[in-house]
């Protein structure tokens, strides 16, 4: 696999025995792009290669290089890098704490071998598959107290999409909601639901079920903070204490 850089990394310390740190991953160009770029040029024939004018033949033989992935392929990759970005970043954060550790991932939760540090992992979808652009991000948690989640959403969860899978109750709530509000507690939601399922090991309909609307009016009043700081909510069902870090796109529950 082509090696993978970290850039702009963030470390945060949440309380005495818990950080998280998110990163830009950053993949090298493709091979495939500059394999032809280098070529020694040739000769050539202005009648002898001379063909009809076609926008669309000329459109079609830039953007279809030699050896180009199938989609399943680009999936596939990226899917390997995201896995190997997140535990590039946890190997920087235990280094930045000075840990000397291992990870554990014979089975869940995964905890640091040596100083039994549990540790959470996410990254951003997959989006720009299509395109054949991307802009990963990647983020990482430990703690020592117990097992945590995290999720990172660079992208806004479509309306269809919590209509299908959240409670109904939470649905009755924000469909009143104007627009631009519904979006950020649809994604914050989805953040919760999703760091909850890490933590539990809930089947995804399961954990996206969930109810959640005891949170909600924490999440309605962290609209009104500053996009810059982060707002802690304490939640009294689970024992848990959900933090929101809007400049990251990231939520952890810890």
């Amino acid at each position: 696999m082509p090696t993978l850089y970290l850039q702009d990394i963030c470390y945060t310390q949440l309380d005495s025995i818990t950080w998280c740190a998110t990163a830009k991953l950053i993949r090298p160009i493709p091979t495939s792009i500059w394999s032809d770029l280098f070529k020694p040029l040739a000769p050539f024939d202005l009648l002898l290669n001379y063909m009809p004018f076609n926008s669309k033949t000329l459109l079609w033989q830039i953007n279809n290089p030699k050896n180009q992935l199938s989609t399943p392929q680009i999936a596939h990759n990226r899917r390997q890098q995201q896995r190997k970005g997140v535990r590039l970043l946890l190997h920087s954060l235990i280094t930045k704490l000075n840990i000397n550790d291992t990870l554990n991932e014979s089975q869940f939760p995964y905890r640091l071998m040596n100083s039994g540090y549990y540790v959470c992992f996410s990254h951003s979808g997959m989006d720009g598959l299509g395109s054949g652009q991307s802009n990963d991000k990647v983020a990482v948690a430990i703690s020592y107290r117990r097992t945590i989640g995290i999720d990172i959403e660079t992208q806004n969860i479509a309306w269809t999409v919590a209509q299908r899978f959240y409670h109904p109750a939470e649905i009755d709530f924000l469909v009143k909601l104007p627009i631009e509000q519904r979006l950020v507690i649809v994604k914050w939601l989805w953040q919760i639901k999703e760091s909850f399922i890490k933590i539990y090991h809930y089947k995804l309909a399961q954990g996206l079920g969930m109810n959640y609307m005891a949170i909600i009016p924490d999440l309605m009043a962290g609209l009104n903070k500053d996009c810059t700081t982060n707002f802690l909510i304490n939640d009294n069902k689970s024992d848990y204490q959900i933090v929101i870090l809007s400049s990251q796109q990231m939520l952890v529950i810890f």
